[in-house]
């Protein structure tokens, strides 16, 4: 047992004050789950007055209630700085009844005033038609996390955390939520937290001990196991166990001040360079167990209710059948004695108000929690003097990604003092090429380091960790608090983080409709060692469908951007950094390849979005023959090729060549911020002629975006069609139908030519794709007219 001395054990009048407060948020959060239209039980409760919600959520509520009445004490006590990241799902009625509490909640929805007229609205809204979702989402003032999908909660604090060196993020972890793959990696968190640079996270593991239908792993293992694991952890765990209330909040009193004391003795070590500073810290950590539906019915039909899994969502229903039930939701109400917990107008009395803290000072209002009050634009470097100098298309070549890299390091360099700029990756920020960054910072490392270790150090500011979840996570939690951030990852591997790409466009979009929520920094990828660059890794390395599950959220959140060399690289990147409450997905390659466009002209490029490249095409501004079309690097390589085969056997065929940098300009302008209006697509692709589309990704993709289009039967889409294996770079494009030879007899498919024109150049494309077959498996890399082609004017 852990005790505090006796002078600090809270008094009569505190404990008092803390069980009000908490009796308080209980009843709001009853009143929500039953959408209680009696308020303040000025009469019997009557059929009329209730209509259970079957997502209410009662088990997890009281606990969640209990941890936010003793943080504001130890908020007020210490004058501290503390969010609350609520993991537990369903969480949210006990997160609006806690900031309805103390204010915050009134204040940004003036019509849910505190009196009995506003609590009738609070209760009126929960899970209701045009109400409020049953999570901590976004209409949650306080709330960084929404807690719908588990898994997350742990990752988003210590993002939260990094950089924030006054701020204490407490993140209450729930026992089944401590099940998940992402919760569990998310425990190593700590091993990355630099207690002199950032603030602290403290997690509290909340065993209720059961889930829907199911006990929980960590609520039934014996107590030396759980806490071995969490030692293991590199965690100090101090553990609240009990159901009495007034001994729970004697002991919860006592361990959180021990933990915060912990907290502040290991920071205030670091930050005066203490040499017992140097090892990592054992960061505290709070079990707290106590009953499912703590404070409910304690059975109901004689079963078990409270502390079993019966106590999940609804504890008593079917009133309209059971008046018993009825009965007995009034008795469970009436327990909290509401007469003592609010005054005759239905406002908290002055003694629960008092127990909240005060202004930016409460949670629902911490500036953290809403992350645009604290946003600072990025100081962005010159695009100049990092581009790739291109006297002519095809004249020279580098590494897109490199250049990228070495632009990264000019944005970490310049942000420095202030930062609020990490880079997060799966143990890839120099695989993908971003090696400079480097120059001016570390990775982010706590444990050992050995004299031939490279690239670590303790105020690092790369975050690598072998699990996306977590580095998304991160990234999230960092984002949210005002900060700026990039994820690199491999494209294939992206898809770890599909579900919570999901969830954080749809916080996006959910903040959209909150005047109250400024704005964040967007949140940026770079899929990198992409599918067409995969020929040692083979078939598994290869997906492109990152972009399609980027392409089913709405457009005012998601871009896609598909640079095709490096200097569109740097003017896309650029962008994106300015850019807040959005989603932005690049993809590029890192190989070393041809460069097409000046600075001057990528930026043009790509402010549109969407261009003919003059240069590459014969039409003359007129009316063209054909249209190719690219989006990608290496299908604008490969279109190129087959551009300048058409050009030398069949110099009359009018070719235009349209590049796609910005795939969304393809939509249709009423369903795009970013798309072409039907005249202007058709300026482009023409009304009426062949289009043979070289695209990164599945060929379906571009069909989809552009299916509403007058010429969309002409347009002939060559992508990924899942075919992959460990082959040469040339031969994945030929396995797929993207490559040159497969590019020109698309053309010569479609062309309006007599029958029998041009069918010397049909069977040299079908020889050279027999010739290819054969030379690649006999000296194990393409031919040497593909790896040494160039553009030719």
């Amino acid at each position: 047992m852990i005790e505090r001395p006796s002078n600090n054990r809270l008094s009569a009048p505190e404990l008092r004050d803390i069980d009000a407060y908490w009796r308080a948020a209980n009843y709001l959060t009853i009143g929500q789950i039953y959408l209680l239209d009696n308020p303040l039980l000025r009469e019997p409760l009557r059929l009329e007055h209730v209509k259970p919600r079957l997502l209410g959520h009662w088990g997890t509520s009281p606990g969640l209630s209990f941890i936010y009445a003793h943080l504001n004490r130890a908020i007020r006590q210490r004058d501290a700085n503390v969010i609350y990241v609520c993991g537990p799902g369903h969480g949210g009625p006990a997160m609006v009844a806690n900031t309805y509490l103390e204010g915050t909640y009134s204040e940004v929805n003036p019509n849910v005033s505190l009196d009995e007229a506003g609590m009738k609205k609070l209760f009126r809204q929960f899970s209701f038609p045009g109400g409020i979702p049953s999570h901590a989402a976004p209409d949650v003032p306080g709330s960084i996390h929404e807690g719908g999908e588990l898994g997350y909660a742990l990752s988003h604090a210590y993002g939260a955390a990094f950089d924030n060196p006054d701020l204490i993020v407490t993140c209450v972890v729930g026992d089944g939520e401590a099940e998940t793959g992402p919760l569990a990696t998310s425990w190593h968190s700590n091993k990355f937290l630099n207690p002199a640079l950032d603030g602290a996270v403290l997690p509290i593991l909340h065993l209720n001990g059961y889930k829907i239908a199911n006990p929980t792993i960590l609520a039934r293992i014996p107590d030396e196991e759980l806490r071995a694991l969490f030692i293991g952890y590199g965690y100090e765990p101090l553990f609240v166990e009990g159901d009495d209330p007034a001994l729970m909040h004697e002991r919860m009193a006592v361990v959180l001040d021990d933990a915060l004391d912990r907290i502040k003795a290991i920071q205030g070590a670091a930050r005066s360079g203490a040499k017992t500073a140097q090892s990592r810290p054992k960061w505290p950590m709070i079990v707290l167990r106590s009953p499912k539906g703590w404070t409910g019915p304690k059975e109901v039909d004689g079963l078990k209710t409270e502390g079993f899994w019966r106590a999940h969502q609804v504890p008593l229903s079917g009133l309209a059948e059971n008046p018993e039930h009825l009965k007995m939701l009034e008795e469970w109400l009436r327990s909290y004695l509401p007469e003592e917990l609010f005054d005759a107008a239905g406002a908290p009395v002055s003694t629960i108000r008092a127990t909240a803290p005060q202004g930016a000072m409460r949670m629902g209002a911490n500036p953290h929690a809403n992350g645009g009050l604290l946003r600072r634009s990025l100081e962005l470097p010159g695009l100049h003097q990092r581009a790739v100098p291109v006297e002519r298309p095809g004249g020279v070549k580098a590494e897109a990604t490199r250049v990228m890299g070495s632009f990264l390091r000019d944005v970490m360099a310049l942000n420095q003092a202030s930062r609020n700029f990490r880079i997060v990756g799966p143990d890839e920020t120099a695989s993908n090429r971003l090696q400079d960054v480097f120059e001016v910072t570390e990775r982010a490392w706590m444990e050992k380091i050995l004299p031939e270790d490279v690239h670590l150090a303790r105020e690092g500011r790369v975050l690598e960790i072998l699990s996306e979840h977590t580095c998304q996570g991160w990234l999230e939690g960092y984002l949210l608090t005002g900060r700026h951030g990039f994820f690199s990852c491999y494209e294939a591997f992206t898809h770890i983080v599909d579900s919570m790409f999901n969830q954080h466009a749809k916080w996006l979009d959910a903040c959209r409709k909150l005047a109250w929520r400024r704005p964040i920094a967007s949140l940026n990828y770079l899929l990198s060692s992409h599918v067409w660059q995969q020929e040692h890794n083979g078939f598994s390395h290869q997906d492109p469908g990152f972009i399609d599950v980027a392409l089913n959220k709405k457009a005012d959140v998601v871009r896609v951007y598909l640079p095709a060399d490096a200097n569109s690289l740097l003017c896309v990147t650029d962008h994106v950094l300015r850019t807040w409450n959005r989603i932005n997905v690049i993809v590029a390659g890192k190989a070393n390849s041809w460069q097409w466009l000046s600075i001057d002209e990528a930026k043009v490029h790509c402010n549109a979005g969407i261009g003919i490249w003059e240069w590459a095409s014969t039409d003359g501004r007129a009316e063209p023959d054909v249209v190719m079309a690219c989006a990608g690097d290496v299908p604008t390589l490969e279109t190129l090729a087959a551009v300048q085969i058409l050009k030398r056997h069949i110099p009359d065929l009018k070719i235009r060549l349209v590049n796609v940098v910005d795939l969304m300009t393809l939509q249709p302008k009423e369903h795009h911020p970013h798309g072409l209006s039907d005249r202007e697509f058709d300026a482009l692709f023409t009304r009426d002629k062949p289009v043979i589309f070289a695209y990164h990704g599945y060929p379906w993709t571009i069909h989809r975006l552009t299916y509403r289009r007058t010429n969309h039967d002409n347009i002939h889409v060559r992508g990924y069609n899942e075919e992959g294996t460990t082959t040469t770079p040339f031969d994945m494009t030929v396995l797929n139908g993207l490559d040159r030879y497969h590019l020109v007899l698309g053309v010569l498919d479609r062309i309006p030519e007599p029958a029998g024109a041009h069918v010397q150049l049909r069977q040299a494309m079908e020889g050279k794709l027999i010739e290819h077959a054969a030379y690649i498996r006999e000296h194990g890399q393409d031919m040497p007219e593909i790896l040494g082609w160039k553009w030719e004017q």
